[in-house]
């Protein structure tokens, strides 16, 4: 059972319904008509039915007494692993000062950062600042800033619809109607370049660092997977076909990514959609002649040749013998 909402003569109206099946076919039959939707939700109507078909559930039981504060008999149990996520935006009051850090990139130069730890609220966050980032970030506001201010001298009605110069201005008192907001400027540098991170893992600041780039890599991946690789959503009858079709996702990403390594040791990148196409082309024949089982190779064509030399992974011989 749930509710559903209803649309009538405008008037939103709350039904409490259920799913029935009848000559095999799913339908909605309506168990009781809860009224108009303000009047259910402003006399509390509402929130006494859920509370009182929440005192079954075992889970909205826990719920209800942590909102309420009441911890007696409850306990917490961490299972899963360690996370660590981005933030895009989080207030947090902290005077102490940054440590710098040199982070090695993989194309062979250092990412200069500055980096501190602080706790609040019994969550731990990583501030970091990133000095190329910065750089990059005010370059970018104070281009946008100078097309603004020739924006402004032929006419300001238009610059409300764009969304880049809409932040930057204010109401005004004079002839215009809007003018640049030095004030919001200010507040916008004090953020070029800092990005923060938050993790339950017992791992240090520059490990924090290093993991979440590792995340953006995988997140690279996948989205490599899903184009290139073929394994974009499928729908699913079973559950054991979801299992293989997660499976057989990650196991690409773990292939793609030891690919990528091992050509990256030896300074060889290639296009992975070349990769692939060339993969699909190296194929083995079968022959049977005079009682005798040949197998003949395609040629190596491409990136193939320096693909399985970064590999360490000999080819077969163009025309062999079975065994």
């Amino acid at each position: 059972m749930f509710v559903r909402e209803k649309h009538i003569n405008g008037y939103t109206y709350l039904y409490l319904v259920e799913s029935i099946r009848e000559d095999g076919r799913a339908k909605q039959r309506i168990i009781k008509n809860l009224g108009r939707k303000e009047a259910v939700v402003a006399s509390g109507e509402l929130e006494r039915l859920a509370t009182s078909i929440g005192r079954y559930g075992e889970r909205t039981i826990v719920l209800s007494q942590l909102e309420a504060g009441k911890l007696d008999g409850l306990r917490c149990k961490r299972i899963g692993a360690p996370l660590l996520f981005g933030l895009r935006q989080v207030g947090l009051e902290d005077s102490q000062p940054f440590t710098p850090l040199c982070v090695e990139r993989a194309g062979g130069k250092d990412t200069q950062l500055w980096i501190k730890e602080v706790k609040t609220a019994g969550r731990r966050y990583i501030v970091c600042r990133n000095e190329a980032e910065a750089t990059k970030d005010a370059a970018d506001r104070r281009a946008i800033v100078a097309a603004l201010e020739r924006q402004l001298k032929r006419g300001d009605k238009s610059l409300i619809g764009n969304s880049a110069y809409r932040r930057y201005l204010r109401a005004a008192t004079g002839r215009r109607a809007f003018e640049i907001d030095p004030g919001r400027l200010a507040d916008e540098a004090r953020f070029d370049g800092i990005f923060v991170l938050r993790s339950n893992a017992r791992i240090s600041p520059l490990q924090a660092v290093l993991r979440y780039r590792d995340l953006i890599q995988v997140e690279q991946l996948f989205r490599t997977a899903k184009a290139l690789m073929r394994t974009r959503p499928i729908y699913h009858s079973s559950d054991a076909a979801i299992r293989g079709h997660v499976f057989c996702s990650f196991l690409a990403l773990v292939l793609r990514k030891e690919l990528d390594e091992r050509c990256h040791a030896v300074g060889f990148r290639p296009e992975w959609g070349d990769v692939l196409r060339d993969l699909d082309r190296l194929q083995e024949i079968e022959l049977n002649k005079d009682g005798r089982q040949i197998i003949i190779r395609a040629p190596a064509t491409g990136v193939i040749g320096t693909l399985f030399k970064a590999t360490r992974i000999a080819l077969p011989a163009n025309i062999r013998e079975a065994a």
